[in-house]
């Protein structure tokens, strides 16, 4: 079963709300969601949740945005198992500010911190 919501209301030629969950049917494109707030299996918008999440803020388990919240999470700020970010808060974190189990960045706090300010973590 297929559900399927775009709003009325669009914003710079994107719907407000756009919906896209459920398997593809046979012949059909790959189901992505695109709108000013979008969720779905690959969705993209101002506010994106899904598997593949784009946006300004994402959250999924691949998440790509200004703030993204995810398994592997890249961004400017950035949470997940795997965050690449100028703040980067993870198991392992990667950025300027990072902070994890294993923390790489310029200013580093984690159990194994590798920068040049290093906050270890025992």
């Amino acid at each position: 079963m297929s559900l399927e919501y775009r709003s009325p209301v669009a914003w710079r030629g994107l719907p407000l709300i756009h919906i896209a969950l459920g398997p593809r049917q046979a012949g059909d494109s790959a189901r992505r969601a695109r709108g000013v707030i979008a969720v779905g299996y690959t969705a993209q918008g101002l506010l994106a949740v899904g598997v593949v999440a784009i946006g300004i803020v994402a959250v999924g388990p691949v998440a790509l945005g200004v703030v993204s919240l995810g398994a592997v999470a890249l961004g400017l700020a950035a949470a997940g198992v795997v965050a690449v970010g100028l703040v980067a808060n993870g198991v392992v974190a990667l950025g300027l500010l990072a902070v994890g189990v294993v923390a790489l960045g310029l200013h580093a706090i984690g159990v194994v911190a590798v920068g040049n300010v290093v906050t270890p973590l025992r």
